[in-house]
């Protein structure tokens, strides 16, 4: 925004804050309970990001949206119509992405199932967060707009004082308009209004609905189809770039050799003394018996 009182930069940083809380939160916890940190956990912060940084647009939304309705209301009263509309949404969301990441742990791969832990554990804690500390927050924020307070230094600014004889860059910077008239509320959000009287009344007709309905029905039967026919494991050609010196071994390893089976390995636990003739005779005639 370009008012210098409704810019909300330190809120978004809250939020992204928020996230970061949760990461510290979830890895330590995983790494104090002595669960294995791999590579692939690396990434779950990004993931964490974006469920958080999603969880702070609702919250705001919903909060300026019930700022709007009730304009003389209290605090309490703002902040429970904001929880009362906004923390279902948070909390199916929050639920769902936990659910599927609990689930990923009884994979057989080790790095998969830390993967998920770590993550599961992340996406609870940043729901934690959303719902206190973000909230806690918001409750602040409003109050340094009530208070008619620069978004940055927190002072106050005289809004009702006649800026005329201010330059425009004073304006910009002090009062958020280069128009020397005191900065306004915003109405409603144009995503808003595209969704309310045009997007609605879209999809709610009939035909729109059964078209919807049909799209659905295709595309669960895609999904269905596709949990039949996934399988577990890793193809290891996949894993090399496609101009990698591998690629042809592994094409010519699967064109000529894969009519024979798995490879067997065989591993001597103990230790031997490979230089004496007589042992490794042993271990040449074991490897014999065994082909």
């Amino acid at each position: 925004r370009l008012s210098c009182i409704r810019n909300n930069i330190w809120l978004a940083s809250c939020g992204v804050l928020s996230s970061g809380l949760a990461v510290l939160s979830s890895f330590g916890l995983m790494l104090f309970c002595g669960v294995p940190f791999v590579v692939t956990v690396a990434n779950a912060p990004f993931l964490i990001l974006g469920v958080g940084v999603d969880d702070m647009f609702i919250m705001i939304a919903t909060w300026e949206q019930s700022s709007r309705k009730k304009e003389k209301s209290s605090v309490k009263s703002l902040l429970a119509e904001t929880y009362a509309e906004a923390a279902l949404s948070v909390t199916i969301t929050t639920l769902t992405d936990v659910l599927a990441f609990f689930i990923g742990t009884w994979t057989a791969f080790p790095s998969v199932r830390s993967f998920c832990l770590y993550t599961g554990t992340a996406f609870v804690f940043c729901y934690v967060y959303t719902m206190t500390f973000f909230g806690a927050v918001l409750v602040l924020n409003h109050k340094r707009e009530e208070g008619n307070r620069h978004w940055l230094t927190c002072m106050r600014v005289d809004v009702g004082k006649d800026q005329a004889e201010n330059s425009c860059l004073y304006n910009a910077c002090c009062i958020g308009s280069c128009s020397r008239q005191p900065s306004q509320p915003e109405g409603e959000h144009p995503m808003s209004v595209l969704f309310k009287k045009y997007y609605g009344p879209f999809v709610t007709n009939k035909w729109i609905k059964v078209l919807m309905v049909l799209l659905y029905g295709a595309y669960l039967g895609g999904s269905i189809y596709g949990c039949i026919q996934i399988r577990e494991g890793i193809d290891l050609r996949n894993l090399a770039n496609d101009a990698s010196y591998v690629i042809p071994y592994y094409d010519d390893d699967d064109k000529y050799f894969s009519t024979y089976g798995p490879r067997v390995m065989v591993v001597i636990t103990e230790s031997v003394d490979y230089w004496n003739e007589s042992v490794r005779l042993g271990i040449e005639s074991c490897a014999q018996n065994l082909e």
